[in-house]
């Protein structure tokens, strides 16, 4: 027996021997990488002779076509007593008919076709898009463009949307970060579109009238943007919209002026009682827009800030080293035109919300009163950086951004430099942005939560506080 365990440590020992030594096993920070390259997709641009703009990116992988239409106007142009007719609009758009096809027809036949079609609103634009199969791209447009031109907004799904609509009224004091959202728009942006909120009044108004006016104001060619990909040819593509399309004319677009922003009001507390563990903090001042010429630079200060998940301060502050939060976080909302909102928010326990509170309004001023460090800017800038090619991790991603650029007027070149822009961006640059666009004697902070628990810390902030009753509807 020992005989037998001599001769086994003895091979293993010299197996062991014979080995080759491994290398030493490195860090993933102290691995070496080529460094990243990417060149830009080519997307094909041209216009009707109608004056319809078409962007589009052959993709024969898959039998499969993808269509996006950005129209212009959208919900920054509805009267304040008309909040909520673009939603509704978009909604009995899709769903009303079109053409020939009452809105059972199109709806089956969609279905049949294993097509999809949706419609949605933003502030600025409605958006039109369908997927569907290869074989079905003809008929697909043939739907498309009764849509463009003769929908039939049929009664009964109007009243359908508006139900929906009444619904979703009566419903939005269910979720605590909704009512934090919509009550700091409308300390942001009092008497304004970006602030308005849904009313049963107004959407008990809603005639068929008022979606036919809005479609004839909008609906024009020289209005529509059509992004598309997939498994289609040019001049296919081109040969079938100048078919569908031939007599459908120009016209004057109407005035799209934006309504002026609301002077900035000083900064103050809003409190809604509402008996949940948590409360839902959400604070913010008005922002900035595309046009900025600091736009990049102040995403970067962000990402230090509350932007870049467990690599921001605030993430590592009050998450991580006090474990106040789960979630906390910050961003520019960037205005395609007028400035969007910054905003700050996060979830804790009720007990610990003026602590909350008082660390991210702490962070804010640290950003502005002291630099960051070289290695923050550092990772901001690499993260930033390599996560760009994300944003076309698809062939339709690709086209309907360009899109959307040209759509939305944002500088020449905006892709190809956005990452020598980025890269470009210093420590003094950050402070700067910080000084200017932080502002937190601006903030409008709005707390959701059980009240009892809090609202006597809150006082100390020295800052006029209302309590706003949930109005039940």
């Amino acid at each position: 027996m020992y005989r037998a365990v001599f001769v086994l440590l003895t091979f293993l020992f010299l197996f062991g021997c014979s080995q080759p030594r491994v290398a030493q096993q490195l860090r993933p920070d102290q691995l070496d990488f080529p460094p990243l390259e990417f060149h830009f997709p080519q997307v094909i641009t041209q216009e009707l002779d109608n004056g319809m703009k078409l962007y589009l990116k052959e993709d024969h992988e898959l039998p499969l076509v993808e269509m996006t239409l950005l129209v212009g106007g959208g919900s920054i142009l509805d009267p304040l007593e008309k909040t909520g007719l673009s939603e509704l609009f978009a909604e009995v758009l899709a769903t009303g008919g079109a053409g020939e096809l009452s809105a059972a027809e199109l709806e089956a036949e969609l279905e049949g076709r294993a097509a999809e079609l949706s419609v949605s609103s933003s502030a600025y634009a409605y958006k039109i898009h369908l997927s569907l199969h290869r074989q079905d791209l003809q008929r697909g447009l043939v739907i498309l463009c009764d849509l463009l031109r003769r929908p039939r907004f049929e009664a009964e799904r109007l009243e359908l949307a508006r139900k929906q609509l009444l619904e979703s009224i009566h419903r939005k004091n269910d979720d605590p970060g909704s009512i934090a959202r919509r009550l700091l728009s409308e300390a942001i942006y009092p008497q304004h579109p970006f602030g308005s909120v849904l009313e049963v009044a107004a959407v008990n108004s809603f005639s068929r009238a008022d979606l036919i006016e809005l479609h004839e104001r909008y609906f024009h060619p020289n209005n529509v943007w059509m992004a598309v990909s997939g498994a289609v040819e040019q001049a296919e593509l081109m040969a079938l919209l100048q078919r569908l399309l031939a007599d459908w004319q120009p016209a004057q677009l109407p005035d799209m002026q934006l309504p002026e922003l609301p002077p900035a009001p000083l900064g103050r507390v809003f409190i809604v009682d509402k008996a949940v563990p948590q409360t839902s903090i959400m604070m913010g001042h008005a922002g900035i827009s595309k046009d900025n010429p600091d736009l990049l630079p102040s995403q970067v200060a962000n990402y230090i800030l509350g932007g870049g998940g467990f690599n921001s301060r605030m993430m590592r502050e009050v998450r991580s080293n006090r474990g106040l939060a789960y979630s906390v976080y910050s961003y520019f909302q960037v205005g395609r035109h007028l400035p969007g909102m910054f905003i700050a928010a996060s979830e804790t326990k009720c007990g610990s919300t003026s602590e909350v509170v008082s660390l991210m309004r702490e962070l804010m001023q640290q950003m502005i009163d002291e630099q960051v460090s070289v290695a923050e800017l550092a990772l901001a800038k690499q993260s930033l950086i390599n996560s760009f090619v994300f944003a076309f991790n698809d062939t339709h991603s690709v086209v309907s951004r360009n899109l959307r650029l040209d759509f939305y007027a944002y500088p020449e070149r905006y892709l190809e430099t956005y990452r020598e822009k980025i890269a470009a961006v210093t420590v003094a640059d950050v402070q700067r942005v910080a000084q200017q666009y932080l502002r937190p004697e601006q903030l409008q902070i709005v707390l959701v939560g059980t009240s009892a628990d809090f609202a006597e810390d809150v006082e100390e902030f020295g800052l006029p506080l209302e309590r706003v009753p949930l109005k039940v509807h």
